[in-house]
C-alpha cells in the first residue's frame, strides 16, 4: 500500500517525536526525586520506543532521537517542580492522540499507538 506525503509527513513526525520521548522519559528518570515517578518515566520511555517501531515499519524511515526535549525536560523538572512540569507532559501525552488520528483510521496499528498515547497522559497526570 503507497502511502501519501500528507500521511508520511504525520507518520514521519510521529516517529520522531516517539523517539525523542524516549530520551527525555530516560533522562527524567534520572533526575526526579521519587523513586516511583522514575520507575514510571523507565516504563514510558521502553513504551515510546515500541511506539517508534510501529512508524518506523510504517515508514521504513531510520530516525535519530532529538536531544533537545531530553535536555530541556530534566531543566524544566528542576527549575518549576513537578507539580507544574508534569500537566505540561500529560498535556503532550494527549496531544499526541490528536495528531495521530488522521492516521489511525488507515493504518489500524496506529489505533493502540493513540490509546496508549492518552493512557500516558492519565499515568503523568496520576503522579501528582
Amino acid at each position: 500500500m503507497s502511502i501519501s506525503n500528507e500521511d508520511m509527513k504525520i507518520l514521519l513526525k510521529a516517529q520522531q517525536g516517539e523517539l525523542d520521548a524516549v530520551l527525555m522519559y530516560n533522562k527524567l528518570a534520572e533526575v526526579v526525586k521519587d523513586e516511583k515517578d522514575a520507575e514510571t518515566f523507565r516504563t514510558l520511555a521502553g513504551e515510546e520506543g515500541h511506539h517508534a517501531s510501529v512508524f518506523k515499519n510504517l515508514t521504513n524511515q531510520v530516525l535519530k532521537p532529538k536531544k533537545t526535549l531530553a535536555t530541556v525536560v530534566p531543566l524544566l523538572y528542576k527549575l518549576i517542580g513537578k507539580k507544574r512540569l508534569y500537566p505540561i507532559i500529560a498535556k503532550s501525552e494527549y496531544g499526541a492522540v490528536d495528531t495521530y488520528k488522521p492516521v489511525a483510521e488507515k493504518f489500524p496499528e496506529v489505533e493502540s499507538v493513540m490509546n496508549d498515547e492518552h493512557r500516558h497522559g492519565d499515568i503523568v497526570s496520576g503522579l501528582l
